[in-house]
């Protein structure tokens, strides 16, 4: 979020439930740019059902929608997670030993399905995402922690890696969003100097492309700027292929998203 150019993916739904990879679906199943019949088309009812069994769908009493903490997703975020963990521990003992205080650590996090989960809002908005519809829910609502991530940020800010937090919400979103990091239990730095938000109005000079960015403009130009404040990017974290395109970091992390689709 923000989505103006955002569509559901079906295929992706599938990929998830079967733990198969996004682009591997796409090519087995989407040959034809414009299907030739209906069969090519899956069954977009069908494809909602899918979602909500991934996501364990929980309905509470007032009719709110939540992911169980038993899901195929909450156990496929957590092994992302666990491993993560495992690769970055790894990657900062090579660290310490081959660039002693040169630079510093650093890991960059996307928001929304990367640390805070949308699934209750997308299951409101019936996945038809507007900025109104967002607006409304990021003033009122707090989202909960993606299964598994807010473990493995608290972590790696208690071993001196600084987190970075870049998101494609708005500037003038800024403070709904410290509001839910800190309810949900961030434990990082959630300034302006560590979280990133699109500023559209005021675009800052290190972005060429201005107030035009592209989502991949955006967010790498935004890494290229944290690496020039003397970081090392350890791994960059996020639900979108154009979250993790672009360079600027050692290594992608990516996250499932059944749901929307950002280019």
């Amino acid at each position: 979020m923000p989505r103006p150019l955002r569509s559901v993916l079906p295929l992706v739904a599938v990929a998830a439930v079967a733990g198969s990879a996004f682009f591997g679906v796409g090519q087995a199943t989407a040959e034809h740019a414009v299907p030739r019949t209906d069969k090519e088309i899956p069954n977009l009812d069908q494809v909602k059902t899918k979602i909500e069994a991934y996501y364990g769908d929980i309905e509470t009493p007032d009719g709110e929608h939540y992911a169980s903490p038993h899901s195929n997703y909450a156990k496929q975020t957590r092994g992302i997670a666990a491993k993560a963990r495992k690769d970055l521990e790894g990657a900062l003992h090579k660290y310490d030993s081959a660039h002693g205080t040169r630079n510093k650590p650093a890991v960059v996090f996307d928001v929304d399905d990367t640390t805070l989960l949308t699934y209750n809002f997308e299951r409101e908005i019936g996945y038809h995402f507007t900025p109104k519809a967002q607006d409304e829910y990021l003033r009122t609502t707090d989202m909960d922690p993606v299964f598994g991530m807010r473990k493995l940020v608290n972590w790696a800010h208690s071993k001196g890696i600084t987190v970075f937090l870049v998101t494609g919400r708005k500037e003038y979103q800024r403070d709904w969003s410290v509001r839910n990091l800190k309810k949900a239990g961030y434990k990082n730095p959630v300034d302006k100097e560590h979280f990133f938000l699109k500023n559209e109005e005021h675009p800052p000079p290190y972005l060429e492309c201005g107030s035009d960015c592209t989502t991949v403009e955006y967010k790498s130009g935004t890494r290229e700027h944290i690496e020039d404040q003397g970081y090392d990017i350890l791994a960059n974290f996020g639900d979108q292929y154009s979250d993790l395109k672009g360079g600027h970091a050692d290594r992608k992390v990516k996250l499932p998203n059944p749901m929307y689709y950002l280019p």
